[in-house]
C-alpha cells in the first residue's frame, strides 16, 4: 500500500460520515458509495471526495475499502461483490458490529483472492466519529495494523489490537453485551423503583458520581431525566441484532448464555412492539409501559 491509499468508504451513516469526512481532511482520496440519504454524501463530495454508484466501481478505485454497515447479511453481500471483480492486493476494513463467525468465514474467502480482511469494530458514538477520538477494537496481524495505523488514526483515539481476525468483533460484541446489559438493568431498577415510590430524580441522585457511574450510564440517563432523545443514537433494532450475533456465539462455543439470553429478550420485545427505531434509553420507558408506569421513574398513582 503506498503512503497515501486510495480510500473507499461504503456505509456513510452516523458514524461512517464522520469517519470519511476525517480521512478525506487527512488528504487521503476518497471514493464512496451512492446512497439514498444525499445529505453525508454530498457533504464528503464537497470535501474532495468522489461518488460512485456501485460496489464494483468504488473498489477498482480503492486500495483499501471501509465498511459501516448494519451487519452480516450486508457485509457479506459487500464483500461478495468486491470479490467477483480484480481485487487481489487490496484491503477490505469492517468496522461494522458483525457476526465473528461470518468475519472468519469472509476473512477465508479473501485470503484465497489475495484479499487481506480486517474486522475494527467501533465504539462510542456518532460525536466521537466527528471528532475523530472513537475507540476501536482491531482484529489484524500486527503488520496489517502498523500498515493501517496512520487510516485509523484519522478517527480513532484510541485503536487496540485484540488479536487476529474475527477477534475484534468478538471483543465487540462482548463491549455491547455489557453496555446493554446495564441498559436493561437499569430500565428494569427504573420501573422496580417507581413502583415502590422512588422517581428517577431520586434514582439518579443517588447513583451519580458513584462507583455504578460511567459515561454509558449518564447518556442513559440524560434521556431518562433531562428528556433528551438524542442523548445515545443507538437503536433498539441494532441492539437486538448484536445481542442475537452475541447470543449465537454464546451458543456455538458451548457456553450456557443465561445473561445474555435475557438481555437480548428485552430488545427483542422491544422491536417486536414496533419500537426498533427508538435509541436504547428509551427501553426505560418501553419496561415502565409494560408494567402500568406511564414514564421510566415515574410514581404510579
Amino acid at each position: 500500500m503506498t503512503a497515501r491509499p486510495r480510500v473507499g468508504f461504503i456505509g456513510v451513516g452516523l458514524m461512517g460520515h464522520g469517519m470519511a469526512k476525517n480521512m478525506v481532511e487527512a488528504g487521503y482520496p476518497l471514493t464512496v458509495l451512492a446512497h439514498r440519504n444525499r445529505e453525508p454524501v454530498e457533504d464528503l463530495k464537497s470535501r474532495g471526495a468522489t461518488e460512485v454508484d456501485d460496489v464494483a466501481a468504488l473498489a477498482a478505485a480503492s486500495d483499501a475499502i471501509f465498511l459501516c454497515l448494519p451487519g452480516s447479511p450486508q457485509v457479506e453481500a459487500v464483500v461478495g461483490d468486491i470479490l467477483a471483480g480484480e481485487c487481489s492486493g487490496k484491503t477490505i476494513v469492517d468496522c461494522s458490529t458483525s457476526n465473528p463467525v461470518s468475519t472468519r468465514a469472509l476473512a477465508a474467502a479473501c485470503r484465497k483472492a489475495g484479499v487481506t480482511f480486517i474486522d475494527a469494530p467501533l465504539s462510542r458514538t456518532p460525536k466521537e466519529a466527528w471528532e475523530g477520538t472513537l475507540d476501536t477494537m482491531v482484529g489484524a496481524t500486527e503488520d496489517d495494523l502498523e500498515r493501517l495505523r496512520p487510516l485509523f488514526e484519522c478517527w480513532a483515539g484510541k485503536i487496540v489490537r485484540v488479536g487476529d481476525t474475527g477477534a475484534g468483533h468478538t471483543m465487540k460484541l462482548l463491549n455491547n453485551f455489557v453496555s446493554l446489559g446495564y441498559a436493561a438493568i437499569y430500565a428494569e431498577a427504573l420501573a422496580i423503583g417507581a413502583r415502590n415510590g422512588i422517581s428517577a430524580d431520586t434514582f439518579h441522585g443517588v447513583i451519580q458520581g458513584g462507583r455504578m457511574d460511567c459515561g454509558f450510564y449518564q447518556t442513559f440517563m440524560k434521556y431518562v431525566i433531562e428528556r433528551d432523545r438524542d442523548a445515545h443514537k443507538f437503536t433498539l433494532r441494532n441492539a437486538h441484532k448484536d445481542m442475537r450475533y452475541l447470543v449465537s456465539l454464546a451458543n456455538e462455543s458451548g457456553i450456557a448464555s443465561h445473561v445474555s439470553s435475557s438481555v437480548k429478550n428485552g430488545f427483542a420485545t422491544a422491536e417486536a412492539i414496533g419500537r426498533g427505531d427508538d435509541f436504547v434509553p428509551f427501553l426505560s420507558d418501553i419496561v415502565a409501559e409494560l408494567n402500568g408506569i406511564s414514564k421510566a421513574g415515574e410514581t404510579p398513582s
